[in-house]
């Protein structure tokens, strides 16, 4: 399977409207330039292109195979997660100090694109992994650090997180799986978790699950639950492989997509042998599995992008090819030539919003790691301003992008017709394997729920307020621009709809209700609105470069013949043209919905509750 990527895209978001420049002189990235890391993501992006992605075909065909409590993956995935190791990529972003690059969460952002976009399945072993082995490195002792991480940074072992039980779902308070203290010092570990991405496979001779169990005596709730490092294989004082560990896969989900990654079944101690290490303290885990948590809700997030990202430039290559009817403006001459599709109005939308959503979304993620990444490099308030805009982001990062993902996936299914159905093309594998990013690492539905509950009000609301301050400002430099005005309106009559809608709801009666049975509306309109203001930001920047290359080529905007050759043959000159497109096509677009939301939400409408369900 192709996978191809606006680049483009990618590296004007990196380098001409996100400071990472700047980023670069902190002194945590010395060892980085702005020229270092465009190598880096043209190294990555080949390794995408020519390693992960023919393999993706594969693990949709074949998929995980288990057997006998042990899984198999097909076999080309081996030398592509061979390949991933040794060029480093599993630890792009860690600490060096255990064989990590080093390099900036932004940075690693732009490549997770290409790797989950050129093979989702085989990418999220990478990402539980690297995780996994930060958790350790963080939280663990330092015979854990010496032990485990590096050889999790090579990727030479795998990491896990455990978290789900089958009678707690999402609630993972409910967890039941149990850790009794040993004389050593280590905990006997006895329960099944399910859902568990890569809990077994074979590409890493160890794999390293961290489990939520509980100890004898503790609290209720997720306030009871302690965290563990439970190896698959136990690991020798020296580092060395010993016996294998009581860990044992009892099966693998048949599931909609993602075929190529094993959701395990996994039991615990069934011959009451399974050995545990207490990672930080008793009944602190789930406070400490958060850090995880976050982060991969993030890169869940980037999954929904990265398949929009990838649907649409295939989408887009078929469109250029596919001829179909005459030219719209050809349509009663029978003896007219077809035409590719891409010259349909409606083809045309339909990539177009397409290619607005996608960018918008990488906007998010990119805004998002760029704060994960002066949340490392400033301190004191200034951290914690950075951090707290990190806490209200990364759920609308995971949820807004994974839905909206699965959204461009479908548009764009359309633009193939009958054959986006069919298995000869990629778009129906595309969209099948966006929709998990949906539901796991916490369902859109609990994203939003967290988001109303905890991040509205966080510190008194300051943090929503300065990020869509940041919207607003946006306004106010293009509220009297002769070609970008409209779209500005158009964004300061959506913040207006959210903070009306957000006084209004405190005041009301049945505030409570109606926040928790609109809580998904209200964090899509927030993301709306910030995804037009990070596009009118862009275009304000991609304008100025548009309008120098028009001086120095001595183009006349008015003169549209000129400007048309111009932009025909200048490739800079169209992706900015296409940059301001893309915020005015967006705002008409994407906005409008933020006031039909607030119209429904407003209205205090109660039928799901009075419904007999």
């Amino acid at each position: 399977m192709d996978y191809k990527v606006d680049l483009r895209d990618v590296k004007f978001q990196l380098f001409e409207w996100l400071p990472t420049g700047k980023l670069l002189e902190a002194e945590r990235y010395a060892d980085w330039d702005a020229e270092n890391v465009e190598m880096v993501l043209d190294e990555a992006l080949k390794i995408a292109q020519q390693t992960l992605a023919p393999t993706n075909e594969d693990g949709d065909r074949i998929g995980a195979q288990w057997k006998d409590g042990q899984v198999t993956l097909p076999e080309s995935f081996k030398g592509a997660y061979q390949t991933l190791c040794e060029g480093g990529w599993v630890s792009l972003i860690n600490n060096p100090e255990y064989g990590g690059m080093g390099l900036p969460e932004v940075i690693g952002t732009a490549v997770n694109e290409f790797m989950f976009g050129a093979n989702m399945a085989l990418s999220l072993t990478v990402l539980l992994t690297r995780g996994a082995g930060y958790m350790i490195e963080k939280f663990g002792t330092d015979e854990m650090r010496k032990l485990y991480v590096e050889k999790m940074y090579s990727g030479e072992w795998a990491g896990t997180m455990c978290l789900t039980e089958p009678q707690a779902g999402s609630d993972v308070g409910a967890t039941k799986t149990k850790a009794v203290k040993q004389d050593d010092g280590s905990y006997l570990i006895s329960g099944e978790k399910i859902f568990i991405t890569s809990g077994q496979q074979d590409l890493t001779d160890n794999i390293i699950h961290l489990v939520l169990a509980r100890v004898p005596g503790a609290p209720p709730g997720t306030s009871g639950i302690s965290l563990f490092l439970v190896p698959a294989v136990r690991v020798n004082p020296d580092g060395s492989l010993g016996e294998p560990n009581d860990v044992y896969c009892a099966g693998i989900e048949e599931k909609m997509g993602i075929h190529g990654s094993p959701t395990c079944s996994m039991v615990f101690g069934q011959n009451d042998q399974c050995k545990g290490w207490l990672i930080g303290e008793e009944n602190k885990g789930m406070k400490l599995m958060f850090y995880m948590m976050n982060a991969a809700r993030i890169e869940v997030g980037l999954q929904g992008s990265a398949m929009a990202g990838a649907i649409h430039q295939s989408a887009m290559e078929y469109a250029h090819q596919r001829l179909q009817t005459r030219h719209w403006t050809k349509f009663k001459d029978r003896s007219a030539p077809q035409v590719p599709i891409v010259e349909h109005p409606d083809v045309r939308r339909m990539l177009f919003t397409s290619k607005a959503y996608v960018e918008a979304m990488r906007a998010l993620l990119m805004q998002t790691s760029y704060y994960i990444d002066m949340t490392r490099v400033t301190e004191g308030e200034e951290r914690e301003r950075y951090q707290s805009y990190v806490n209200v982001l990364t759920p609308i990062c995971k949820a807004w992008s994974s839905h909206w993902g699965v959204m461009v996936c479908d548009t764009c299914l359309e633009v193939y017709g009958g054959y986006g159905y069919t298995r000869e093309y990629p778009a129906e594998q595309y969209l099948r394997d966006a929709k998990i990013a949906c539901i796991y690492e916490g369902t859109n539905g609990i994203q939003a729920l967290d988001f109303v509950a905890r991040k509205l009000p966080m510190n008194g609301g300051k943090p929503v307020r300065e990020l869509l301050g940041m919207a607003e400002a946006t306004f106010n430099k293009l509220k009297n621009d002769p070609q970008l005005m409209e779209p500005a309106w158009m964004l300061a009559a959506a913040l207006k709809q959210m903070q009306t809608i957000s006084k209004e709801l405190m005041k009301r009666p049945d505030g409570m209700l109606i926040t928790l049975l609109d809580a998904v509306p209200m964090l899509d309109m927030v993301g709306t609105i910030l995804g037009a203001h990070f596009l009118l930001d862009q275009a304000i920047i991609a304008r100025e470069k548009l309008q120098a290359i028009l001086t120095e080529r001595g183009v006349d905007p008015e003169d549209k013949k000129a400007y048309g050759e111009l932009l025909a043959n200048h490739p800079d000159a169209a992706f900015y043209h296409n940059k301001v497109q893309t915020a005015i096509h967006f705002a008409y677009r994407a906005l409008p919905t933020v006031t039909a939301q607030a119209v429904a939400i407003r209205s205090g409408e109660l039928a799901p509750m009075h419904a007999v369900i």
